[in-house]
């Protein structure tokens, strides 16, 4: 299972992400991966998903099938997003 948050750095939304991936690191000890939509990568995941909102949230299974998908504001609670990370 992969959780992976699609976010860019300098916007009005930047900050939330980032204490948010503070805090979750706190609670579950464990690291979220994120991407740039800009990136090559995350342009990538994005079209696959169909990603146009952000900041998103997206559980893949190991196959890539998409397990839940939190798009925008407000983020999901930790337990939500916990739950896919637990299970890696």
């Amino acid at each position: 299972m992969k959780v992976v948050v699609v976010t860019r750095d300098n916007t009005d939304y930047a900050r939330t992400v980032t204490d948010y991936l503070r805090d979750f690191k706190m609670q579950t000890g464990r690291d979220l991966t994120t991407l740039d939509p800009d990136s090559l990568e995350g342009a990538d995941l994005c079209r696959t998903y169909d990603i146009v909102q952000y900041p998103t949230i997206i559980a893949l299974s190991d196959d890539g099938v998409m397990q839940n998908l939190w798009a925008g504001l407000p983020l999901p609670t930790m337990s939500e997003v916990s739950y896919y990370v637990q299970t890696i």
